[in-house]
């Protein structure tokens, strides 16, 4: 029955290990204590020892609220360890260090938001456990929701006072079936919190007019600055110039959230009766003077004044006002009801009854609008006052005459907006028969107006909320977004909005969009905006075809934020050479959806494509050969606009050739001899792009078709055709067929193609040349051989010898001729001579004439030409000529 080795925890942290008389089995035995619990166990040896126990193991455990678990080892000569017992302990958590108390927004009649502080490095544990008190009962509870140090109560009772709240932390462990539990302390302040109790039910205001010979019998009893008569009550106050707003009803979808401060009311003391209250069986004529007197907290609240208030007798017929309620809902402890009477929102009455209390009734003496709210407070406990929030605010209106209007609860329903201009809109909406005869109130405040800073604001007339009587809303602005609240009103009184209403004036959109390309790549886009407008953001989109994927959409470029300048303008880059775009520009409204405007402020262009590089020339039989390339390597131009190339070599002549967009290669016939500026243009729709100028110098072409079309002893005449361009020809004849030096005729420079080399030598071979020149450099020389001619006579003097030699033989065959002529007239004279007649009658005897006469005749006709030829010859001779 010996007590086991003891294990215990002290309050700094640390576990005690002692050794017991029980635990030694042999003296020469090792004493060896483990400790397991965090992430590695810890070995501790007790000293050596003979009679007297050792000294206690101590070990400073470094977790709070961790159970540890403590093992004794007997290690004994062989080195065999073995486990003796072991005892499971738990460290106690850390105490919580901060508490804090909010209402819970959503339900603060019955939830609270706790926020504890506590240490989170080496601080385990499971649950909190916490204590308080409710009214006059002691409670208790373990809670293990909390998140970051935040658990939300939503089981209170309404308006109890919660006090001495305390929080421990709880740690748990659980081991061989035994559980050990630890608490924290508590080194917090204890806190208190009273929730926030229920507003009454049910609350209503009946109006009843009094007679007029009671009015005027009381009519001294009561001061001219207080608008209420005497009643029952608690306790009252008056409050000038009131201006706390009730409370918002909280609704059941809100989240809560821990505020700052806590949300509480400050406490309403109850008094005794005001200086003004009056009894029937306590007024006397000696009080009158004090009654109707002014008070002095009057008189310094009007103190700057000028003229001193002389009261009027009484006009208005005074009412009698009966105000009733019921309790709040249980279970809400409370301890009263707060009434608060504002009246012409300048002047309020803030009065406090009992809890038993459900009828309140004062005469009003002085008409105007007047505001009831009833609320209830819970004081008792040592927690602060806490009041309701007002469940209802009852409203209505006492006219001068004694008229009583109730309040509207009505809205007006169905409410629509139609925009008739960019500038105008109507109002329209439905009401009952009942409230057909009100007045209305059309609210309308600017929502674009609040979006914008006040620097870059376009508008300025609907940025604070605009009342009008009219339902017909002017001065609106393109672009803009409006929301419209439209009011019931019945004299003074203001019924409930109605849903609000949000409508948009479409934008106007720009206008000017000019283009001005930069480039193969760029363009800048410039437009104009009207003066009269707001937007938020201008959206520049353009439309192509993107051979990536390989469809045509519209894509957003860039967004530019709305300013207050009329001109705008943009770069755009990147964009695809010898391309086909569509380019839009349209205003975005801030309105939610967003309203944009116009898809028809577009403008198409075609992107210049980019200048070819000219990559080969060359010439070949006569034909000018021209490689050029387009883009990089991936240039697809199968969706661009090229439509074609224009080769162009420009000389004294310029040519030009018209290229296939696909083909990348042309053939020119150029005139040799001459120096090209050669380019390649790639030609789109609306543009073109010219390659680098290439010098193209071709060699001069050498005559063609040579010929010595006269020859002379000394000169010989050339003649060919012209090939291409040429400046001059150089013509050289040289004497061929000699192997000695003969003198080198001077070359002829001629810039015709025909030409006479003279001072040749006659009957000699000459072997010539002709080399075109062009730009100084010559072609390969044409040769032909030609000969002169042998040497001959004058010509006039063979002319002269031919005369004389025609001229002897034609006088010798004249001569010739005379002889034989003079012969033939010597014998014709004979026989002319012999005197023979023709006798005609002789002739008539056989009808014939004689043979004689026929031969006379016949020589006669013989000689008469030969007489005639002979005068001719004679006179020739005479003179040939």
């Amino acid at each position: 029955n010996a007590e086991p080795f003891q294990v215990t925890v002290r309050e700094d942290n640390c576990i005690i290990v002692s050794l017991e008389a029980s635990d030694v089995v042999s003296s020469s035995s090792v004493y060896v204590v483990k400790i397991a619990g965090e992430s590695k166990n810890y070995f501790f040896q007790f000293e050596e020892f003979n009679s007297t126990l050792p000294a206690p193991v101590v070990f400073n455990a470094k977790y709070h609220g961790l159970y540890y678990i403590v093992t004794l080892l007997v290690v004994n000569s062989n080195m065999v360890s073995k486990s003796a017992r072991s005892i499971t302990v738990l460290t106690k958590p850390l105490p919580v260090s901060n508490v804090s108390i909010y209402d819970y927004k959503p339900s603060p009649e019955t939830g609270v938001l706790f926020e504890i502080q506590y240490p989170e490095k080496y601080n385990v544990f499971t649950r909190v456990n916490i204590s308080y008190w409710e009214g006059k009962d002691y409670r208790t509870m373990l809670y293990k929701d909390f998140f970051k140090g935040k658990t939300v109560f939503n089981h209170w009772l309404p308006g109890i006072c919660y006090s001495n709240i305390t929080f421990q932390l709880v740690s748990e462990a659980t081991f061989n079936k035994s559980t050990l539990v630890e608490y924290s302390g508590v080194r917090h302040e204890p806190k208190q919190h009273r929730t926030v109790p229920y507003p009454p039910r049910n609350i209503s205001v009946q109006i009843v007019p009094i007679n007029r010979n009671n009015w005027e019998e009381h009519s001294g009893n009561f001061p001219e600055e207080s608008f209420m008569g005497p009643q029952d009550i608690i306790g009252k106050a008056k409050l000038s110039h009131f201006s706390d707003e009730p409370p918002e009803m909280p609704t059941a979808n809100a989240s809560y959230a821990w505020p700052d401060d806590r949300y509480n009311s400050t406490e309403d003391e109850a008094t005794s009766q005001p200086y003004w209250w009056s009894n029937e069986a306590e007024s006397s004529e000696g009080e009158e003077e004090f009654v109707n007197a002014v008070p002095k907290d009057y008189e310094s609240n009007e103190g700057n004044s000028s003229a001193k208030l002389v009261p009027e007798p009484p006009t208005f017929l005074p009412v009698q006002m009966v105000l009733t309620w019921l309790p709040p809902k249980p279970p809400t402890a409370f301890d009263g009801f707060h009434i608060n009477i504002e009246r012409e929102e300048n002047s309020t009455e803030f009065l406090t009854v009992s809890e038993d209390t459900h009828k309140f009734v004062a005469e009003l003496k002085e008409p105007g609008k007047y505001k009831l709210s009833v609320t209830t407070f819970s004081s008792s406990g040592s927690c602060e006052v806490r009041g309701s929030q007002s469940a209802k605010t009852l409203s209505f209106y006492i006219s001068p005459t004694g008229e009583w209007i109730e309040e509207l609860t009505e809205k007006p329903q169905h409410v629509t907006v139609t925009v008739l201009s960019s500038t105008t809109a109507l109002t329209s909406w439905t009401a009952s028969q009942d409230s057909s005869g009100n007045g209305t109130i059309v609210s309308v405040i600017s929502l674009t107006c609040q979006k914008q800073k006040e620097s870059q604001r376009l508008e300025k007339h609907y940025c604070t909320e605009v009342n009008s009587s009219s339902s017909l809303i002017e001065n609106l602005i393109p672009g803009a977004q409006y929301q419209v609240v439209v009011y019931l009103r019945k004299g003074p009184l203001v019924g409930p909005p109605s849903d609000p209403v949000t409508f948009s004036i479409v934008p106007t959109g720009i206008k000017d969009l000019t283009l001005y390309p930069l480039g193969p790549t760029a363009v800048v886009l410039s437009w104009n905006r009207p003066f009269l407008g707001v937007f938020r953001k201008y959206v520049v989109e353009m439309f192509y075809f993107n051979p990536s994927t390989m469809t045509s959409e519209w894509t957003t470029y860039y967004e530019i934020a709305a300013t207050i300048s009329l001109t705008a303008s943009v770069r755009i880059a990147n964009l695809l050479p010898a391309w086909y775009y569509n380019f839009r520009v349209t205003m975005v409204t801030w309105g939610d959806p967003e309203l944009s405007c116009c898809d028809s402020s577009t403008i198409s262009f075609i992107t210049a494509p980019v200048a070819p590089e000219i990559t080969s020339i060359e010439y070949y039989n006569h034909l000018l050969y021209v490689s050029w390339t387009y883009g990089g390597d991936g240039t697809d131009l199968s969706h661009s606009r090229m439509l074609h190339w224009m080769v162009i070599a420009e000389g004294k002549k310029k040519i030009k050739k018209s290229v296939t967009r696909n083909v990348m290669t042309a053939a020119l016939s150029l005139p040799a001899g001459d120096i090209y500026n050669l380019s390649v243009t790639a030609c789109t729709e609306r543009g073109s792009n010219t390659s680098l100028p290439q010098l193209v110098k071709l060699e001069p072409a050498p005559p063609k078709s040579l010929f010595a079309v006269n020859k002379t002893q000394t000169s010989v005449t050339l003649l060919w055709v012209e090939e291409g361009v040429a400046d001059f020809f150089e013509v050289y004849c040289q004497q061929a067929g000699s192997d000695q030096e003969t003198k080198v005729q001077e070359p002829v420079t001629v810039s015709s193609h025909v030409v006479t080399i003279s001072s040749l030598t006659p009957a000699t071979s000459y072997n010539c040349s002709v080399t075109t020149f062009s730009h100084n450099s010559p072609s390969v020389p044409t040769f032909i051989a030609v000969s002169t001619m042998v040497t001959e006579m004058n010509p006039n003097v063979v002319v002269i010898s031919v005369l004389a030699i025609l001229s002897i033989l034609l006088i010798g065959l004249l001569l010739v001729t005379l002889v034989v002529l003079r012969r033939k007239h010597l014998q014709m004279a004979r026989e002319c001579g012999a005197g023979t007649f023709v006798n005609f009658a002789s002739l008539e005897r056989d009808g014939k004439l004689p043979y004689n006469w026929r031969r006379s005749v016949f020589a006669f006709l013989t000689l008469l030409p030969s007489c005639l030829w002979t005068d001719y010859l004679l006179a020739f001779y005479i003179n040939p000529w």
